[in-house]
């Protein structure tokens, strides 16, 4: 009687091993952009929370631009803010794209985009 081998053999663990590189060198590489993201939609939302219903456009940008001095926010400028008035509620949105390169010649493109209207855009 012959013994059966059982197990993995190398190669099986060697391209179990080089699948969880690479997914580990792709999130290395989208995870900061989804924090840049978060980080300006937080913004967002403190302005028209501190700023209510009394301030101006000017005074919402000041407040963005001190926001991201801060926070070192660089993915949104405070011009990028689009910003209305619903209901007499300030409105602040802004979208972007971002490009990450991954490897040679291929790219990830994700869409950003945030608003602080109740059920409003916040969409990834």
């Amino acid at each position: 009687m012959r013994n059966k081998q059982r197990g993995v053999s190398f190669l099986v663990i060697f391209l179990i091993g080089v699948i969880l590189a690479l997914g580990a060198i792709g999130a290395m590489k989208v995870v900061p952009a989804y924090m840049d993201y978060e980080t300006a939609k937080k913004a967002i939302v403190a302005i028209a929370a501190s700023e209510g219903r009394s301030g101006s456009v000017a005074d919402i940008r000041k407040a963005f631009d001190r926001y991201a001095n801060v926070n070192s926010i660089t993915v949104v400028t405070p011009g990028d803010l689009e910003i209305s008035k619903d209901g007499g509620e300030v409105v602040i949105s802004f979208a972007y794209t971002k490009k990450i390169p991954l490897f040679a010649n291929v790219s990830l493109l994700i869409d950003f985009a945030a608003s602080t209207a109740p059920g409003g855009a916040d969409s990834q």
